[in-house]
């Protein structure tokens, strides 16, 4: 981890929270509202399956193969979420909680090799459309948006500051998108006759949703990276700790973040020989808190520096 203690100086802990960030309790709200988008997901995916296999829809078949990423997403989901709320032990000080970082990244790759997937199959069908039933398309495709619009507001409501949930309601959203494609398909294919119709909104939707995954994978490896949490600034942080009384300088500065909404600081700072050292580091803590909203803030004050002595020699006379 990037804190680098020594022993010989003085080290303030600036915290009175659970580094695991959840409690059971806390867990329980975005447990429940996954496993009822679960329950939904589960439920039509089977619907779109034998539907698009029976009228020969891509778009169907897509929507339904983004639905089982999806169920596939919920229960790693869900599972990323009960092991994040495990308390923190001996050998995981910071607990689980980057089991959500891990879950999102996981989600991120599987939605974009499927949405990959999808293109090479709809250019194949550019070469031969085959023969698309456009009404039951049209049917299936508006209830699957219908349950995808429920499953996502479902989901939104928890997944601000969770890596994890918001990586499960991307992939919810990117069905219905799936299934505004297929509706637009179904109507293309049942008033115009226009069979390409299909691959062709398969092949523009699955562009937008390999975009939105490439965006989770990027956030998932920023977290794993330990990078700067987005919305926060290392430059101005260290701006902060210099105009604190009592600091005459700062080094090994880190921002970095466990999981989503838990960034942590960590940093060295030299005194200038006016103020204690203890008072110093409360004092850094509370203002990087209090300017940047990072609760977890490490301080590591030092002494300054020894003057030097100039020795003098004797005069020769």
């Amino acid at each position: 981890m990037p804190h680098d203690h020594h022993h010989d100086h003085d080290h303030d802990h600036d915290h009175d929270h659970d580094h695991a960030g959840h409690s059971h309790a806390s867990a329980s709200t975005p447990t429940r509202r996954l496993a009822i988008a679960l329950a939904l997901t589960g439920t039509f995916m089977v619907v779109e399956v034998v539907t698009g296999w029976l009228t020969g829809s891509l778009a169907l078949l897509s929507d339904a193969g983004h639905m089982l990423t999806d169920a596939g997403a919920l229960i790693v989901a869900l599972l990323a979420q009960r092991v994040a709320a495990r308390a923190r032990t001996g050998a995981l000080t910071f607990g689980y909680r980057r089991a959500e970082v891990l879950a999102a990244l996981a989600n991120g790759v599987v939605l974009g090799v499927s949405s990959v997937w999808i293109m090479i199959e709809a250019v194949s069908r550019f070469r031969e459309p085959p023969v698309v039933q456009g009404l039951p398309m049209l049917i299936v495709a508006t209830v699957g948006l219908v349950l995808n619009l429920i499953s996502a507001a479902i989901l939104s409501g928890a997944g601000e500051s969770n890596a994890n949930v918001r990586a499960a309601a991307a992939h919810v959203a990117a069905d219905a998108l799936g299934s505004i494609a297929a509706i637009v398909a179904g109507l293309a294919v049942l008033t115009l006759h226009w069979n390409l119709a299909d691959p062709i909104v398969s092949v523009a939707i699955s562009i937008f949703i390999l975009w939105s995954a490439w965006k989770l994978v990027r956030e998932a490896l920023d977290v794993l990276m330990e990078g700067t949490p987005r919305g926060i600034s290392a430059e101005a942080i260290a701006t902060t700790i210099a105009g604190t009384p009592g600091v005459a300088s700062a080094h090994d500065l880190h921002v970095w973040a466990i999981s989503d909404g838990l960034p942590m600081v960590s940093v060295h700072v030299t005194l200038d020989g006016r103020h204690h050292g203890t008072d110093v580091a409360a004092a850094v803590a509370h203002r990087v808190r209090e300017a940047h909203g990072v609760a977890h803030v490490t301080v590591q004050p030092e002494a300054p520096p020894a003057p030097l002595v100039q020795l003098r020699l004797p005069s020769k006379t």
